[in-house]
């Protein structure tokens, strides 16, 4: 592999290295100004994906909103929770947070079913995650005043690093998760942090 003339593997991954967010493979045969297929971006991103195993890399790129990106693997999440954890609150303030997940798994919804789950005015959280773009509009109800309908965006899923809102957990994965130990511990130790 010549450094003066990159292999389509190497452009490939320069695209996607280099994004902040999630790239579609449309947005990468774009910037290449090559034709590609779905299918042969696909092989080329197995191609890496093979490369950074074999080679014993800590990451590999992964199909994330429609797109890929770079991602650590699972069996680091350990070693990088702590450090990732009060960067995620920083970026969204609790009441933003508790907004953002009754949006995600009850989309569409308004304003007052959000206030409904909540019991308490969501307005400001709402304006903070439309700012950021992780929700937007989705039309408006039909119910008397026809407020508007909110639901997640492609950022919600690159933030998150899903795939589709399926990817979610479940109810019954995040209770599994609060009555972990391990789990309670760290996330009283990070509220210490603050």
């Amino acid at each position: 592999m010549s450094q003066d003339n990159p292999t389509i593997e190497q452009k490939i991954e320069a695209v996607i290295f280099a994004s902040e967010e999630s790239v579609s493979a449309e947005h990468i045969e774009r910037v290449l100004e090559i034709d590609l297929s779905v299918e042969e971006i696909e092989a080329c991103v197995g191609k890496l994906n093979e490369s950074y195993s074999s080679t014993g890399r800590s990451f590999r790129i992964v199909a994330v909103a429609g797109g890929y990106r770079f991602l650590t693997l699972p069996s680091l999440e350990p070693t990088l929770k702590k450090m990732l954890a009060p960067k995620i609150q920083r970026k969204l303030s609790q009441s933003a947070i508790e907004v953002l997940a009754v949006v995600a798994y009850r989309q569409p919804v308004t304003r007052s079913e959000i206030q409904q789950v909540r019991g308490v005015n969501p307005d400001y959280a709402v304006n903070k995650l439309l700012e950021r773009g992780l929700i937007d509009v989705r039309g408006r109800a039909d119910t008397p005043g026809k407020p508007l309908l909110y639901g997640t965006t492609a950022e919600f899923l690159d933030f998150f690093n899903l795939d589709s809102l399926q990817d979610l957990p479940k109810l019954r994965e995040i209770r599994e998760l609060v009555e972990d130990e391990e789990v309670k511990e760290y996330l009283a130790s990070s509220t210490n942090l603050g």
